[in-house]
């Protein structure tokens, strides 16, 4: 199948209001598209299922699931940009006082309760209405597989559900056989070729506590971990702090119960998990639906073998299947209504976070997104 035939096969599809997905992981130059052949709507609780999931930030509500048994599977490699019609805008999106003030005083809420009660650090969002003036979401798709390498870009699409489009820096975790790979990713920066790197003392406090977290989260359920040094990394025009974990699953552990570990992480909930959730829900005064959820391949067989030479390797005793999931988490996304984008921000806040400086954050992270509407 060439690009033009997979891209058709797409536009067909959303045309026909049936289910699809199309994404492309940082890892290479591939983009794969499920396209389910019927409007069901299938949902797991359990994650033992194969196929593709797309999960709420609130995990007591079900996750969307493609199953494999009833998708088409296309995949296509793409080495050069997209050409599509019109330009990014680089604009800076407006926003109103009243946004301003509401965000800002939600931020001094949060960090009043941090100093004041159990909570070491809770995330906390907005919504930002744009028009789109761009009515095919594959248009808005390119434009993000061309700005983003280093991301998890997608659109998703349910009729009874809605359609997300996003790029999302950030992995939640990884299986492949045994092996557990996830990374805690925290603080923000824009990024300028002509302004040298420097992090502040809360913004390497924000990631130490999402590695903490993370690697107290995994232990009952794995062993072997491995704790990488913390790193700079770039997601289009704004600047993380990364630090990579490796570890094997013990045999008695489930896929389950990893996702509940470490569902939501830090970096987009708070720590204690339970205690920033609960404030999240009671205060931030509108649903986060799938933003800050996750989204991935579950539990595909992976063939592999160490004799490639051997005709019949489905015999070979050296042939192995192997099972992979890969969940990204649900950042720099946005879902489009009509002709209407509902653009999805936030930050971590600490004891010193500054609220002036969380609504700047805010507003970088809008321009992420926003800008491939056209």
């Amino acid at each position: 199948m060439n690009i033009d035939s997979f891209f058709s096969a797409l536009e067909i599809h959303y045309s026909n209001q049936l289910p699809f997905v199309v994404y492309s992981r940082p890892i290479d130059s591939l983009i794969k598209c499920w396209l389910q052949q019927n409007d069901v709507l299938h949902t797991t609780e359990v994650f033992s299922e194969s196929g593709f999931v797309f999960a709420p930030f609130d995990k007591s509500k079900s996750s969307i699931l493609f199953p494999q048994l009833h998708c088409e599977h296309y995949t296509i490699e793409v080495e050069t940009e997209f050409k599509v019609e019109g330009d990014i805008v680089k604009e800076r999106l407006s926003s109103n006082e009243k946004a301003k003030h509401n965000h800002i005083n939600l931020v001094k809420k949060g960090i009043d309760t941090i100093k004041n009660d159990d909570l070491e650090k809770v995330v906390l969002s907005r919504i930002i209405k744009k028009e789109n003036k761009n009515s095919n979401p594959l248009d808005t798709f390119k434009r993000l597989f061309n700005t983003h390498k280093n991301a998890m870009v997608y659109c998703w699409y349910h009729p009874k559900v809605g359609l997300w489009i996003g790029a999302t820096p950030e992995l939640l975790f990884k299986v492949e056989g045994k092996q557990l790979t996830t990374i805690s990713l925290a603080g923000t920066q824009p990024y300028n070729e002509n302004t040298e790197i420097y992090w502040t003392n809360k913004e390497f406090e924000e990631q130490q506590i999402v590695t903490d977290y993370i690697t107290n989260q995994i232990e009952p359920y794995t062993n072997r971990i491995t704790i990488s040094e913390v790193e700079t990394v770039r997601a289009g025009n704004l600047l993380h702090l990364k630090t990579r974990i490796t570890s094997r699953i013990d045999d008695a552990s489930s896929l389950n119960s990893i996702i509940k570990a470490l569902h939501p992480t830090p970096a987009v909930c708070g720590f204690p998990k339970q205690e920033a959730k609960d404030f999240i829900l009671k205060n931030e005064g509108y649903n986060r639906e799938y933003y800050t959820g996750f989204l991935g391949e579950l539990n595909l067989k992976q063939s592999k073998t160490r004799n490639t030479n051997r005709r019949n390797v489905e015999n070979d005793a050296y042939a192995s299947v192997k099972t992979q999931s890969n969940f990204y988490v649900n950042l720099r996304c946005m879902q489009l209504r009509n002709d209407k984008a509902i653009i999805y921000v936030g930050g971590g806040i600490t004891k010193d976070s500054n609220p002036e400086n969380e609504w700047e954050e805010t507003v970088n992270k809008t321009q992420t997104i926003g800008n491939v509407l056209g």
